[in-house]
């Protein structure tokens, strides 16, 4: 203020004085008032940044490649068992054959008085080495005669095999061998040649393992159109989808799983658009295990379960970067649950007793209750909207989350069927995740087509039992397996 407004004002009377300090006060409460808006918003958003950058794969959906070199900790309960095999668990030694496929002997032929020995039994010990003979190919070469009879002149001509369409080729072990490297290994095509080359002694074409693969694809048409119908008339199916890049462009693998059955595919986009093209789920009636993804939930036909894995992570985070309690006592409640759901499962329960549905349904309201509470207590700083709601941070978005799809998220406790997490089409996924960082993007079109409908094939074949390296040989031979799971 200036002196001389001061002085003049003075001079002026008490009143006017007086009006000077009250226009001075109004100011300043403002300039308070706008000050204290501004920490608020910018105490919120150092708490934002702060658990951001606290963000690992323990507490986010972050995978856990981007924690860096820092030692996870590990959230599992000792079990009181000792390290290594237990008591009672069938190893798997290396343990000597009845019969081995060449004996060799070491025995003396003489003794040093001049004895033949050759007659004479004694004490026999053995040692086995299991080893591989050298691994060669082996080449077979098909003859057609054509022959005219002496007497009546008819033409006698012989055909062959089916399987043998070209002069020059490749049987079905050595393509499945082929398919096996590139689509379950997950090799790149140059070193899966080089493996080839290295071990067998043949040199394979990179355009040779590409146009195997393709033939393949081409064999299991039929095989995809039964797994999808299968997996649309299953009970219970897991849906994931993650990113993939393919000719430069970010795209979307989409993933459909049972215990027994694995569905990929790749579209462009990744809600609801992809899932209405794959075909799955726009037919499926049954329940469908996934992580929040809301165009899941565009497909009203099914019913819904979350992935309480997924839950529990976020409320580790919430719980160590918000301190919110409510958080903690969530994860212990949902893991309770688990338990009790085990306990039963392994006394052969095939549900829980109505009166322990209502017991946890009242917990878990109440620390809905509770939660709004504590986050309008400790959070009161939180940037608001013009409505005067508190804008969406991790904290109110997962409570609200919880809140509204509770029926979702305890649907493991009212199905013993449903699962507590969503894992086997992460477990399925994560592989293909692998491909890319072993192999890089896909290139070509088709490729991720391509390599999608074999490695379905291949993880539903090991998913029911059968031979990797038998099953591809059969489907190069046109004789997929398929499995009937109905």
């Amino acid at each position: 203020m200036d002196e001389s407004l001061i002085i003049k004002t003075y001079n002026e009377g008490m009143n006017a004085v007086i009006t000077l300090i009250k226009e001075s006060m109004t100011g300043l409460n403002k300039e308070i008032t706008n000050l204290k808006i501004e920490n608020q918003q910018l105490n919120s958003r150092i708490t934002e940044l702060e658990a951001r950058l606290n963000k690992n794969s323990s507490n986010s959906g972050k995978p856990p490649s981007s924690d860096g070199f820092k030692k996870p900790k590990n959230s599992r309960e000792k079990s009181g068992r000792p390290t290594g095999g237990q008591q009672g668990h069938e190893g798997s030694t290396l343990q000597k054959v009845e019969t081995p496929d060449e004996v060799v002997e070491l025995k003396h032929h003489s003794c040093e008085c001049g004895r033949c020995l050759l007659d004479v039994n004694g004490i026999i010990k053995t040692r086995q080495v299991f080893d591989l003979p050298k691994i060669s190919v082996k080449v077979t070469e098909y003859q057609m005669h054509e022959i005219e009879c002496p007497d009546c002149h008819k033409i006698h001509v012989t055909e062959f095999p089916e399987a043998v369409k070209q002069p020059v080729q490749y049987g079905e072990n050595m393509q499945s061998l082929m398919a096996y490297l590139t689509n379950y290994q997950l090799l790149p095509l140059e070193r899966a040649t080089e493996i080839i080359s290295d071990i067998i002694g043949q040199d394979v074409s990179q355009g040779t393992l590409v146009n195997v693969n393709q033939r393949l694809h081409e064999n299991l048409e039929a095989f995809e159109s039964s797994i999808k119908e299968q997996l649309q008339a299953s009970e219970i199916v897991h849906f994931d989808e993650t990113g993939v890049r393919c000719n430069g462009k970010t795209q979307w693998l989409h993933n459909a799983s049972t215990e027994e059955l694995t569905h990929y595919a790749v579209h462009p986009k990744r809600g609801s658009e992809a899932s209405n093209y794959i075909g799955i789920l726009p037919n499926f009636t049954g329940t469908a295990v996934h992580d929040h993804w809301k165009p899941y939930y565009t497909f009203e036909d099914c019913s819904h379960a979350e992935c309480n894995a997924h839950n529990l992570r976020n409320l580790k985070g919430v719980h160590e970067n918000f301190k919110l309690e409510w958080a903690n006592a969530m994860a212990s409640l949902l893991v309770e649950i688990k338990r009790r759901v085990d306990a039963l499962k392994s006394n052969e329960k095939k549900s829980m007793p109505v009166e322990e549905i209502k017991k946890y349904e009242a917990l878990y309201n109440d620390i809905i209750v509770k939660g709004r509470a504590e986050i309008s207590e400790k959070m009161p700083d939180c940037p608001r909207t013009k409505t005067g709601k508190p804008k969406n941070n991790a904290a109110v978005t997962l409570l609200e989350k919880l809140e509204k799809f509770n029926i979702e998220t305890l649907s493991f406790m009212y199905d013993f069927k449903i699962p507590f997490d969503n894992n086997l089409a992460e477990r399925d996924i994560r592989m293909v995740k692998l491909k890319q960082k072993i192999s890089g993007c896909f290139r070509g079109n088709g490729g991720a087509d391509v390599f999608c409908r074999i490695r379905s094939y291949i993880s539903t074949s090991r998913k029911n039992g059968q031979d990797v390296l038998e099953s591809l040989r059969k489907a190069i031979l046109g004789e997929a397996f398929i499995p009937q799971t109905l």
